[in-house]
């Protein structure tokens, strides 16, 4: 089995690459340098410090908990994984839509009330993942309530990357490893510079990727803000954009 570098070196490799010491990781999370440095010599961070240091970095703190090999607090998490087969579709429609309207889209779905969780977020579906890069690239979309179709389908609309559902079981599974240019992909629709993206899974880069295009901005947006979104309220957008994409010009 392919022995992966820990959370301690890979966070090493970011702050290296930002040029980045322990004690301005430190003053930035309002923590000590102590703390931080327990962490790169290899302690497990603990559920506090990892809240701090994904604003910290500029970085969602539900994906260092799933870079750091650790379960996602349920607050951190989406607020229901029946949403997913609403998910996909409305990245993939909004993907079309001039960048106005994307922005509406946007500012609608995160002006909608927050509603109550009604029990703990499970990713679909749900198998065992051995951890490594392909394992920690996907559950960070199954957190953004992408199942494998979603995954495919919100790729393909955004990026170069044209999938089928099964090979990202395959990549999460640890039986395909992800290529430079799957890197760069999926941090477009994950929000995360690629270099950085490559830097914390151990995929190394080629070359510096161009940035991303202003609709995969925007899909990573749209599916990070709608992970809060409840069936009812997923299914009202996703109805919504698609009525958007009939008015709309391009449509």
């Amino acid at each position: 089995m392919t022995q992966h570098p820990g959370f301690d070196a890979r966070l090493a490799c970011l702050l290296d690459h930002r040029g980045l010491d322990a004690q301005e990781l430190a003053d930035r999370a309002g923590s000590t340098a102590e703390e931080v440095r327990a962490v790169l010599a290899g302690k497990n961070p603990g559920d506090a410090l990892l809240r701090r240091l994904g604003p910290a970095l500029g970085f969602h703190a539900t994906d260092l908990f799933i870079l750091a090999g650790l379960a996602v607090p349920d607050d951190l998490a989406p607020l229901d994984a029946t949403t997913a087969q609403w998910t996909a579709s409305t990245v993939t429609a909004a993907a079309r839509l001039p960048a106005a309207r994307r922005h509406e889209l946007l500012r609608l779905i995160r002006s909608l009330p927050q509603e109550q969780r009604r029990s703990g977020f499970t990713p679909r579906p749900l198998l065992p993942l051995p951890g490594g890069p392909g394992t920690w690239l996907i559950r960070m979309l199954q957190y953004r309530n992408l199942n494998w179709t979603g995954m495919a389908r919100a790729l393909a609309s955004v990026t170069p990357t044209y999938l089928s559902a099964a090979t990202y079981g395959l990549i999460g599974s640890g039986r395909k490893e992800p290529t430079p240019r799957l890197v760069t992909d999926f941090a477009t629709v994950l929000g995360i510079d690629a270099c950085e993206l490559a830097a914390l899974t151990g995929v190394p880069l080629r070359e510096v990727p161009p940035p991303p295009s202003p609709e995969g901005v925007d899909a990573a947006a749209l599916l990070w803000e709608a992970r809060q979104l409840s069936p009812v309220q997923a299914r009202h957008v996703s109805e919504l954009v698609c009525s958007m994409r009939e008015d709309s010009p391009a449509g």
